[in-house]
């Protein structure tokens, strides 16, 4: 439904041809969906060239040519009360995962620090649902919201030269998966065998925007 009296995002220009528009923090699910929202009336508008969603903010790309930057604030400014922050209408995906050993070999660690059991952070990790928020980092890594709040663990003090592909992590209030080989510092507690990211397939990422995302313990070595 509509809701006039929702916060409207600070917009701020990125070079003569992109424009910012960011919501404060915490990072919502709310809010994401109002994102999406925007992202796809603005497609529909003259001179919007392309989207990049974010955490809390999206990027829209535009043709000076068709519209200027204060035309386009000012649409944003109007339809953002009218935007709904409705159900989320992604897939439902299941991404099976061994957890701990050399596949999470940061299970331990992320135990320690919320004291729980490492088969009590396992259990916990695959009973919660997450959504996809947005795509970035890395093409195909996925950003989720949904950790439960006692799994909320610090990155690494030292980032990892390179983390293993397919490995699922924790960095701070997040869970993600490494789709390729990279430095990273999440904590790495499973590794799944899904390819996150195919650059021959037609849809090249495995996760999109809106997903809804469980993960399932196929194995367990604590």
């Amino acid at each position: 439904m509509s809701d006039p009296g929702v916060q409207l995002p600070r917009l701020h220009p990125l070079g003569d041809a992109a424009l910012l528009c960011e919501l404060p923090a915490p990072a919502t699910l709310e809010a994401q969906q109002r994102i999406w929202a925007l992202g796809e009336q603005a497609l529909q508008w003259p001179g919007v060239l392309e989207l990049l969603p974010g955490m809390n903010n999206l990027t829209l790309s535009f043709d000076p040519a068709q519209i200027d930057r204060s035309a386009l604030e000012e649409k944003v400014r109007k339809a953002w009360p009218g935007l709904a922050a409705g159900a989320v209408s992604g897939r439902e995906i299941e991404i099976p995962v061994a957890y701990g050993g050399d596949d999470g070999p940061d299970l331990e660690d992320v135990a320690r620090h919320t004291g729980l059991t490492p088969h009590e952070v396992v259990r916990r990790h695959s009973q919660a649902q997450y959504v996809v928020y947005f795509l970035g980092f890395l093409p195909g890594f996925a950003f989720m919201g949904g950790l439960p709040p006692e799994l909320a663990t610090p990155r690494r003090p030292e980032p990892r030269v390179a983390v293993p592909a397919r490995s699922v992590g924790i960095g701070g209030a997040q869970t993600g998966i490494y789709p390729l080989v990279s430095p990273g510092g999440w904590q790495l507690i499973g590794r799944t065998p899904l390819e996150l990211f195919d650059p021959t397939a037609e849809s090249p990422t495995l996760l999109r925007p809106g997903d809804r995302v469980r993960f399932v313990a196929a194995s367990v070595a604590a």
